[in-house]
């Protein structure tokens, strides 16, 4: 397979599976997609517009040698569509847990995990506020975390246990844009804007920032599910 074909098909392979999955009789996620189409709109606006600065601003870029060359914004198209596939299969699979799972009696502890959680991304942000990859993505995470737990959502349990499932393809996927995989990253990280940590190839950030994206489109969906029983 040519090189340029690398992140697309990363983009692919995380989107093909559970989108087939969607319609076994036993999900029918299908059914749930007008619940999950605006959140992901409104938070892929939200992240490409941050994706896209801080690519203006040097905190990461793209390797030309993996991507298709079709760009919009100073992004490359596979990036525009991480945005859509990623929280799709991830979506899904909190829902599946959901339907196969229950975890509301463990939701308090949930949200005491979840202020520990926050106050210490606060914490780290602070002090490393002239970082922008650390300070922005755990400032942002801990802020919306404090707003969850001021709600007392419950679902939080069930995201966070979702989210553990959801770290073994994403350790896969990342890992290849992070360069663990391949010659070269497609990916790249301004270290002079993370604190430095890698778990393999992948900067530690990328899982707050992986978490920030997914628990938006969870709490969006979970809103308009809500919405929809409270008006039947």
């Amino acid at each position: 397979m040519p090189a340029k074909y690398t992140y697309i098909t990363v983009d692919f392979f995380c989107l093909i599976f559970p989108l087939l999955f969607s319609f076994y009789p036993k999900i029918n996620f299908y059914k749930q997609w007008k619940f999950f189409a605006l959140p992901c709109l409104v938070s892929a606006v939200f992240f490409l517009v941050w994706d896209s600065l801080f690519t203006k601003w040097g905190v990461w870029s793209f390797n030309p040698n993996y991507l298709l060359g079709i760009y919009f914004f100073n992004l490359p198209l596979e990036e525009i569509l991480f945005f859509i596939c990623i929280p799709y299969a991830c979506v899904f699979t909190y829902y599946c847990i959901t339907r196969f799972f229950s975890f509301s009696s463990s939701n308090k502890k949930a949200l005491v995990l979840s202020w520990i959680l926050a106050t210490s991304l606060l914490f780290v942000a602070i002090c490393n506020w002239y970082r922008l990859y650390t300070s922005v993505t755990f400032m942002l995470l801990s802020a919306f975390l404090f707003i969850l737990n001021a709600r007392q959502v419950n679902y939080l349990a069930t995201f966070f246990i979702s989210f553990l499932v959801i770290l073994i393809p994403f350790f896969a996927s990342n890992g290849i844009l992070t360069g663990s995989f391949i010659a070269e990253p497609v990916v790249f990280y301004n270290n002079n804007q993370n604190i430095g940590i890698r778990m393999f190839t992948i900067p530690f950030e990328d899982t707050f920032y992986g978490m920030l994206l997914l628990l938006l489109n969870v709490s969006g969906f979970e809103l308009l599910r809500t919405k929809n029983k409270l008006s039947l």
